[in-house]
């Protein structure tokens, strides 16, 4: 989730901005119809008011909306504007979109619902012939030497300077990979392009690809930097490659488990998975240096996963296993019982007397059961 203040970053963020207002103000006709999934604070709603939209529908399914609602008020378009507190997949819209505007990228395009929220909202609310914003964002990496953000990600882990070891949780730590500010400078070889993500066409969220290179410097690698450019319409759009100006992204760090010196001729082997688990993507990088004089000769072999910056215990891992048969705990009946007395039509303070009777060392007095009752409401009720 993000604070008002982030909402106020990405505003102030104007080469993420205005290529985003031309691409808008270029699709928008007078009377059109405009989706803003995503809208935050409501910006690009109120400027496709402001460019001839007729009708704009946004969407965000956290509580700044009402913070849009407010300013849409301010302005003088609420009746022009119609906000959903939900998900995008959840909401149905009563005309298809002429235009539909989002921005729900991360520091790469594959964050969270990104995808299946664009292919679900081209598919079930957009026009025959209406237009997306974004159409299409290109991802590239390249090898990088970053010394000192490899020490500062690195050094706590590594050094010693108390007599206890903690070189145990350097495995968690390189296995995830961080926003960061990567500079040409840090780049030991050509950027290649490892997808396209063409939004008018996509059809899933997972992505993998293989990127190789041959040396043709010496340098020591640090693993590898990822970013992408955007395409918001045709001549229009944005990137947030090392050497253009900062954006409000970033640029993605990769770290290998061990820093590498590469020769000339030496060849870089990494393979790059993407895969949508639940609520957020699972990434995956295999990278494999070979000796320039023999191809056989491996000098590093690396495999790594944001699976693994996870600790998981004995317990909880068992927990996940097909033969566990599971036991509600206290916490499980609370929310079964929640659930079931809202299935049957129970107002919430009912729910919440009702748990202070059958739970009351967990609930001393009925407004600390309302709480939560209220919680699992925003979460299941219609």
């Amino acid at each position: 989730m993000y604070s008002i203040e982030d909402y106020g970053m990405m505003i102030k963020d104007s080469g993420r901005m205005e290529p985003y207002v031309q691409a808008l103000q270029q699709a928008v006709k007078p009377g059109s119809v405009v989706l803003d999934i995503g809208t935050g604070t409501g910006i690009f709603a109120f400027l496709a008011c402001k460019f001839g939209a007729r009708q704009v529908y946004a969407i965000e399914p956290d509580s700044a909306v009402i913070v849009a609602q407010k300013l849409a008020t301010a302005n003088g378009l609420a009746e022009r504007i119609k906000f959903y507190q939900e998900l995008s997949t959840k909401v149905n819209l009563p005309e298809p979109a002429d235009v539909i505007i989002c921005d729900l990228r991360g520091v790469l395009p594959l964050l969270q619902h990104h995808i299946p929220s664009i292919i679900d909202a081209r598919e079930r609310l957009l026009a025959p012939g209406g237009v997306l914003i974004p159409q299409q964002d290109i991802l590239w990496a390249a090898l990088v030497s970053v010394p000192k953000l490899y020490d500062y990600y690195c050094q706590p882990w590594n050094q010693n300077p108390y007599g206890v070891s903690m070189e145990g949780v350097s495995g968690w730590v390189k296995n995830k990979w961080i926003k960061s500010k990567i500079k040409p400078e840090h780049l030991l070889t050509q950027p290649q392009r490892w997808a396209t993500l063409d939004y008018t066409t996509i059809e899933q969220p997972n992505l993998k690809a293989q990127l190789e290179w041959t040396i043709t410097q010496a340098g020591i690698a640090h693993g590898f930097a990822a970013w992408f450019d955007a395409t918001l319409a045709e001549g229009i759009g944005f990137s947030n490659a090392p050497g253009k100006p900062d954006l409000i992204y970033g640029r993605a760090y990769f770290p290998w488990l061990e820093p590498v010196k590469l020769l000339p001729g030496d060849r870089v082997k990494v393979k790059i998975k993407a895969n949508l688990v639940k609520d957020d993507y699972i990434w995956s990088w295999h990278s494999q240096v070979c000796e320039a004089e023999n191809n056989q000769s491996i000098k590093a072999n690396f495999q790594q996963s944001t699976f693994l910056a996870q600790p998981f215990s004995p317990s909880q891992l068992h927990k996940q296993a097909d033969s566990y048969q599971p036991q509600l705990n206290q916490a499980g009946k609370i929310t079964q019982r929640i659930l079931d007395l809202m299935s049957q039509g129970q107002t919430l303070a009912n729910i919440a007397h009702t748990l202070t009777a059958e739970f009351p060392k967990k609930f001393p007095h009925w407004q600390a059961a309302l709480t939560l009752v209220g919680e699992l409401s925003q979460q299941y009720s219609d």
